[in-house]
């Protein structure tokens, strides 16, 4: 799809998802960034409503500004698909599967040759029964985004009792990677650079959206191939998965391993698009403005993805 023919765009915003403040503020930048490209913007929070107002907006295109559950996982895809709407981002299977923590790993990091921490999916109530996995290691639904509901566990004072009740059916328990963040955007199958993310814990919602909360360096001061490598393992997947337009896929880096101490954490299919978002800074850093990326996107919207 070009510019020419998607004059009238309709932003995804909202949802409810626990990362709906998020997609607030990443959906109201991308209107003002498309409006700013000349396209005529309807935003829309989406809610159970959602299928009457995509139909009465009468959308050349749907940018998808969601997060998280509903929005981020095929869920929404699926509608497009069913209206014949073309849509930003990635399709409903590559969604579904990297919003899976699970599938991820054991069928997509695996069979692609990734290296990912070691990891098994267990129910919330087994955390009654004692730790899953020896000190220290992660804990993290297997179907949430922006870090809601991770734990880091690297103390034996008894387990996260507020996790075993906290409604989310399966869990992954992940062997905790040590190292340094690292995080590489691919933008329609290229990688653009990889980001070092410096905070004073871990690089946890807070990190992530407050203000202050974390340091980026772009492009990041690491070994040549260590960031090859970043480069690399991040485009491959970005394709494993069957990713269109951007994604982003997060890394850990134990610098006393060299390139053997690169890991990833996981694939993000709609990375956010805020002020302290790491996706447009990367894209920035490589000349491309927010909001020609935004446009970029729109232009590569279409079904069938």
């Amino acid at each position: 799809m070009s510019s020419r023919t998607a004059n009238l765009v309709t932003v995804l915003k909202g949802g409810p998802s626990a990362e709906n403040d998020v997609s607030l503020t990443t959906g109201k930048m991308c209107a003002a960034a498309l409006r700013d490209e000349g396209y005529k913007v309807t935003e829309i929070e989406a809610d159970q409503a959602v299928v009457e107002r995509l139909v009465a907006s009468t959308p050349d295109a749907v940018f998808n500004a969601l997060h998280g559950r509903w929005g981020e996982d095929g869920c929404v895809q699926g509608i497009l698909e069913w209206l014949q709407i073309p849509y930003t981002h990635s399709g409903i299977a590559a969604s579904a599967m990297a919003m899976d923590k699970q599938i991820t790993k054991s069928l997509v990091y695996e069979t692609a040759s990734l290296p990912s921490p070691k990891g098994q999916i267990i129910s919330s109530c087994d955390l009654a029964n004692g730790h899953p996995l020896p000190l220290p290691y992660v804990l993290k639904p297997i179907n949430e985004g922006s870090s809601v509901g991770v734990l880091i566990v690297k103390h034996d004072n008894g387990l996260p009792r507020e996790l075993s009740n906290c409604g989310y059916q399966k869990l992954m328990a992940e062997t905790y990677a040590e190292g340094r963040e690292l995080t590489v955007s691919v933008l329609f199958g290229k990688p653009l650079t990889v980001t070092e993310i410096v905070s004073s814990d871990w690089y946890d919602y807070q990190a992530k959206y407050k203000p202050g909360g974390s340091r980026h360096i772009v492009p990041a001061e690491i070994p040549a191939p260590v960031f090859d490598a970043c480069m690399e393992y991040a485009t491959t997947a970005h394709h494993a998965l069957g990713c269109r337009g951007l994604s982003r896929t997060d890394l850990r880096w134990d610098d006393r391993l060299g390139v053997e101490g690169v890991v990833l954490l996981e694939t993000n299919t709609q990375p956010g698009m805020t002020p302290t978002s790491l996706a447009p800074e990367q894209a920035a850093h490589c000349g491309i403005s927010f909001s020609k990326l935004c446009r970029q996107l729109v232009e590569d919207a279409s079904c069938q993805r």
